[in-house]
């Protein structure tokens, strides 16, 4: 016969067991609402929602199927591939070719595609990719509920792959919530709902994998990766947190990768969504600067300890950078009192202030901080400077360098022609060593200004041998660098 439990036992008893009836009826009234819940195991990991059956439920109705049309000549790459003659141009078999293929390359064929997308409010307006609906001639939504509609484009933007449509005659329509895309974080759960492969209202979870992918589709890549399943014809569907509300829009895949695809955030989506909406067509701001990041090196040449901000390259004359008093090699740090982290950060701010609005821009020259007022504008990418000095060349570290001419400027669209160009390289030389290329242009040698090869001449016989030469160059392909050489 067991030992009596004494009254404290049995109170830690008592307690263990109304843990337990806590848990097992949180569980139970989960599985009744389909919320999902996070199940902590003993070894204190945390496992997969519970369910995802009511978000799916409750956002599903929202989803749509989008069927496109176009229209395509020849007859698609298929029939393009028998076209060809397979003996050559030479081939006796030409003409048969010809006779046979000819009114094929003519004909005009349909070509149907599909996507999803979802609906944004009681009017009927659907969001979805751009290139679900681009050159498209029919437009078909269809709903969870088997309804089907025709649809009308109101706007696209081909540099965020965003598109909004409008559904015709609709009554009663579903809509998604959207969510806030900048409070994700990286491992926290997320749902995709679409139709991959034209399977319609298809689910799949995941995690966000990370956030501000660069996949170089544009220049406003900041895409959040998620590893919840995502194929061709998921795209413009939702991505979805766990409340049900859409964080991001589904749009791209790695076509090698398993469990890699990347959203628009839906933060980036508000803004672009509201002008498609009331304009047809997104204008952005223009500041007139061709920025890059800060590198190590660049920031230890120009005493800057956080490498934060955005370099500028270049100014484009006549542009709202260049009127407001903005220079080569400044460095902007801050817009409108926000911080600048990085060119792309920049980039982003700057298209999202309306043309003709006027900005504060506070920059580093010379180590001083300086602030301007930019009104913002169009781009024009017709105004091109060029000048005509004197082609010379010279010989100092292995390297041979040469002065700007308007066609070298012209070929590497240099609206600032100020600098040296690269014109050879000896091998072995300390230049080589150093590894400046062929074609690298140099702008400043110890933050001296170059303005031609009589400066380049000048600076570089006043230091003496041993000393350090700091070489502040640019590359095409690759922006600001700054190489150190010992004379």
């Amino acid at each position: 016969m067991g030992a009596m439990k004494t009254g404290k036992q049995l109170s830690v008893l008592k307690g263990f067991t109304l843990i337990a009836v806590l848990t097992t009826a949180l569980l139970m009234v989960n599985d009744m609402i389909g919320q999902p819940v996070l199940r902590a195991e003993s070894s204190g990991y945390i496992n997969a929602p519970a369910s995802f059956t009511r978000l799916a439920e409750m956002v599903s109705p929202a989803v749509v199927n989008i069927r496109t049309v176009k229209t395509i000549k020849g007859g698609g790459p298929v029939f393009r591939h028998f076209q060809r003659d397979p003996g050559g141009p030479d081939s006796p078999f030409k003409d048969f070719f010809e006779r046979f293929f000819g009114d094929e390359m003519q004909r005009e064929f349909k070509q149907p595609s599909l996507g999803s997308g979802f609906i944004i409010d009681k009017e009927g307006y659907v969001v979805t990719n751009n290139h679900v609906i681009e050159g498209a001639e029919q437009i078909q939504v269809k709903l969870n509920d088997e309804r089907e509609f025709e649809a009308e484009v109101v706007g696209r933007d081909s540099t965020t792959d965003i598109a909004l449509l409008k559904i015709q005659s609709a009554q009663d329509l579903p809509v998604v919530k959207l969510g806030d895309s900048d409070l994700l974080k990286i491992g926290q759960w997320v749902a995709a709902i679409g139709s991959p492969f034209g399977l319609e209202h298809t689910v799949t979870a995941g995690i966000v994998s990370a956030k501000g992918r660069v996949i170089g589709s544009g220049p406003y890549d900041d895409f959040i990766q998620t590893d919840a399943s995502i194929n061709p014809g998921n795209s413009g569907g939702p991505l979805l947190n766990m409340q049900g509300e859409v964080v991001g829009i589904n749009t791209a895949i790695v076509a090698s990768g398993t469990g890699i695809g990347f959203a628009i955030p839906i933060n980036l989506a508000k803004g672009v969504l509201a002008q498609l909406k009331s304009e047809g067509e997104v204008t952005r701001g223009w500041l007139g600067v061709a920025i890059q990041d800060l590198t190590e090196e660049m920031a230890e040449y120009y005493g800057i300890e956080n490498k934060k901000g955005a370099f500028v390259a270049d100014v484009f004359k006549g542009d709202p950078a260049d009127i407001a008093g903005i220079e080569p090699r400044d460095i902007i740090v801050e817009v409108n009192g926000k911080k600048i982290e990085s060119s792309r950060q920049l980039t982003a701010m700057i298209a999202g202030i309306g043309v003709g609005e006027s900005a504060t821009v506070k920059v580093l020259r010379g180590g001083k901080e300086k602030i301007f007022n930019v009104k913002m504008a169009k781009r024009d990418d017709e105004r091109v400077a060029s000048r005509e000095p004197a082609l010379q060349s010279t010989e100092e570290f292995g390297l041979q360098v040469s002065d700007l001419t308007p066609e070298i400027s012209q070929r590497f669209n240099l609206a600032d022609t100020s600098g040296v160009i690269v014109i050879g390289v000896e091998a072995g030389s300390k230049a080589a060593e150093a590894d400046i290329r062929v074609g690298d242009i140099i702008k400043e040698v110890n933050h001296q200004a170059i303005e031609g090869l009589n400066e380049y001449q000048g600076i570089l016989s006043q230091i003496q041998k041993g000393e350090s030469v700091n070489m502040f160059i640019w590359r095409r392909n690759r922006g600001f660098l700054v190489v150190k050489l010992i004379k």
